[in-house]
């Protein structure tokens, strides 16, 4: 039996066929495309278009390498960006490009939120988050006071992941895990909070579709699409889920005491909880999984885009960066570079810019930039760790996973930096495969504890554990980190 998982981004789309019975990905296919160019600054869009482009033709893709095998196709789950909003008129047409998770426009509907509803303190006894720019229903309220024309034809609200369930099945309806990053979901009791909806418009309770369990399935594929594919009407569509939700499955984070570190362009850090985890400091996200548990969670929005950039401006290929990181000492001799490029969610900086500080005669050549550019990353992160572990969230380990993860030197940087031993997955499609085992968990092929034992492989290779010294180093790095950060917020210059 073979399932497919999607793995809709923010750069790309992939799908992955995962063969039931020997644990293997059988076939998979991905496709690039980009953001919406020309936009203001803090505005990131794309159009939900694009990305069912890319999943019809990855999907297709994935089928043509099955050849005949491809009648054994059961079930597709899906992984989506969270946090985007997808507006739909009254004939299910889109009414405007989506803004993305990485949208940083919306900090004075954040404002207005607040200022309605008492502070971080009113939002988190309320809902059990406070109201974040990247969320969703901050770029609702910004629709309807920026656009009210395109307010004013939306009849329909979904999340991306929802809106390429709606295309596979024709149903509209949204699971627990991708909701509560909606910022009106009230995770305590995985109910939407009226008040907090109604602050934006009481018609947006029609726009609303059904919410529901995680772990039901969503719908059966579309007969056209059937059709098209030559595939049975019965092929059932998962529930789905944000891409962190989907990635937790995907790396067996199912469970108390394991965390989930992703290295891609933002970073996450993410473990399982049996019941809710809520900060009083709103500093990590208090967020339902895509099993039925919670997830709390820590997220930045700079990581392999901080790497990247050092690496454009003295084209450098992956190789050379990592020789030239492993060139420099732990510490990176005193330079520290706050990586806020593209704002920041935590601490929550959506205008914060990037800093370089401590460049000296002997500490200012590239391979001091490199180093303090991928430590900055990492201690970013580790600030969430340290939140966690306020809230008693202490892991064994941490399983990462994205594209930073693949780099040996920045594995060892993690371990230290975290203090604990990490490990990488011996796929690097987390989040697909997360999709492909919650549709044969859907399908009833077994529990999610049985099924991740079986198809989720932890590659010992990558398997790093920390030293105490260097650990002691970024300790003390990540505190100079805060203390910087805190100096020049203050001061109105970050």
């Amino acid at each position: 039996m073979f399932y497919l998982g999607i793995d809709s981004g923010t750069q790309s789309t992939k799908s992955i066929v995962l063969d039931l019975e020997s644990g293997e990905i059988v076939a998979q296919s991905s496709e690039a495309y980009g953001l919406i160019e020309g936009l203001p600054a803090g505005h990131l869009e794309q159009n939900p278009a694009d990305w069912i482009k890319a999943v019809k033709s990855t999907i297709s893709d994935c089928l043509d390498q099955l050849g005949e095998r491809k009648s054994s196709l059961r079930g597709i789950g899906v992984s989506g960006q969270q946090h985007g909003l997808v507006v739909l008129d009254a004939n299910d047409e889109v009414v405007r490009p989506a803004k993305l998770w990485c949208d940083t426009s919306t900090t004075d509907q954040c404002d207005q939120f607040a200022a309605e509803f008492g502070g971080a303190d009113g939002l988190i006894s309320k809902a059990g988050n406070t109201m974040l720019p990247g969320y969703t229903i901050p770029k609702l309220l910004w629709l309807k006071q920026n656009e009210p024309e395109n307010f004013a034809r939306t009849k329909s609200i979904l999340l991306p992941h929802d809106y390429i369930n709606f295309f596979l099945t024709g149903v509209k309806r949204m699971e627990f895990g991708d909701a509560s990053g909606m910022g009106i979901l009230n995770i305590r009791d995985k109910s939407w909070e009226t008040d907090l909806i109604d602050f934006v418009d009481p018609a947006v309770q029609e726009m609303l579709p059904e919410l529901g369990s995680s772990n039901v399935v969503h719908g059966s594929l579309r007969s056209e699409l059937a059709s098209e594919w030559c595939l049975s009407d019965e092929l059932i569509v998962s529930a789905g889920g944000g891409d962190n939700m989907m990635g937790a499955i995907g790396t067996g984070n199912i469970a108390d005491g394991i965390i989930t570190a992703s290295f891609g362009t933002s970073g996450t850090l993410y473990g399982c909880a049996e019941n809710p985890v809520i900060d009083p400091n709103g500093e990590i996200a208090a967020f339902c999984d895509s099993t039925d548990r919670w997830m709390p969670l820590a997220c930045t929005m700079n990581v392999t885009v901080v790497t990247e950039r050092v690496r454009d401006w003295f084209g450098w290929d992956l190789a050379e960066l990592e020789r030239q990181v492993d060139s420099v000492p732990p510490g990176a001799e005193g330079v520290s570079f706050l990586p806020y490029l593209n704002g920041e969610r935590t601490p929550n900086l959506p205008n914060g810019t990037g800093v370089i500080h401590g460049l000296g005669g002997t500490s200012s050549s590239p391979a001091h930039l490199a180093r303090a550019a991928m430590e900055g990353a990492t201690l970013g992160l580790a600030y969430g760790l340290r939140r966690f572990a306020a809230l008693g969230l202490t892991p064994g380990e941490i399983r990462l996973t994205g594209g930073g993860s693949k780099s040996s030197v920045w594995r060892q940087i993690s371990a230290d930096v975290f203090g604990v031993p990490v490990v990488g997955l011996a796929t690097s499609e987390g989040a697909g495969l997360g999709g492909a085992i919650q549709a044969a968990h859907a399908d009833g092929q077994g529990s999610y504890e049985d099924l991740c034992v079986r198809l989720v492989s932890l590659d010992e290779t990558t398997r790093c554990v920390p030293d105490a010294e260097r650990a002691a180093l970024y300790s003390s790095k990540l505190d100079r980190q805060i203390e910087m950060t805190s100096v020049l917020k203050e001061a109105g210059l970050l």
